[in-house]
């Protein structure tokens, strides 16, 4: 299968930002897709980044600490970012209004207008976690217009979730670039979302 990836997508690499409200499981989520394993982790003051390879594609995954007192910098890592992952803790619906300003104000940034957008509900093994449709509602997404976006629920501790996020960020990479390079001739642009779409039911199994 990884022959197959490398084939249909090429030798890729994707800058992949992770942010979120501090305590959602972002630094969990990051490990446990580098390392296969849950850790132990502190409250990330800084950024962690990590190169993430999967089916012979590199995933290079920053992720910046969450506290308001470090939010003001995540725009210094916008740049040449491809994909957005807004972690979420699913159970936290008392902070689900702060994360949705967060969420907007990143995605408003013109250096981010590109960027797919994954939220991952996070946390979904504690009582009372909101799911994908709550989410997406709670969140605005619906009101998004030429956006790329996708709410995956996962639980970090567990690891579900997050490799079904791995497969949709390359088929969504992959129809993003193929429509910019293709648009002008339709039918070839047909052909390769086709593709894609093969890929995904190949994946499933």
């Amino acid at each position: 299968m990884g022959k197959l990836l490398s084939k249909i997508f090429g030798k890729k690499e994707m800058r992949i930002l992770m942010l979120g409200l501090d305590a959602a499981g972002k630094t969990s989520i990051l490990y446990r897709l580098k390392l296969g394993q849950s850790i132990k982790s502190i409250p990330t003051v800084g950024f962690n980044v990590e190169t993430v390879t999967y089916k012979n594609i590199k995933f290079n995954v920053w992720d910046v600490g969450g506290q308001d007192k470090i939010r003001p910098l995540w725009r210094h890592y916008y740049t040449g970012t491809q994909a957005l992952i807004f972690v979420l803790d699913a159970a936290d619906r008392a902070r689900i209004d702060e994360a949705r300003q967060e969420l907007h104000r990143i995605i408003n940034d013109r250096e981010m207008k590109d960027a797919i957008i994954l939220v991952f509900a996070n946390k979904q093994d504690l009582p009372n976690a909101m799911k994908p449709n709550e989410i997406q509602d709670k969140l605005g997404l619906m009101r998004l217009r030429d956006r790329n976006w996708y709410v995956q629920p996962s639980c970090a501790t567990a690891g579900d979730g997050l490799y079904e996020v791995c497969i949709t960020l390359l088929l969504e990479f992959a129809i993003h670039v193929n429509t910019k390079a293709l648009c002008c001739n339709p039918s070839l642009l047909i052909r390769s979302q086709e593709s894609m779409i093969k890929t995904w039911n190949l994946l499933q199994f």
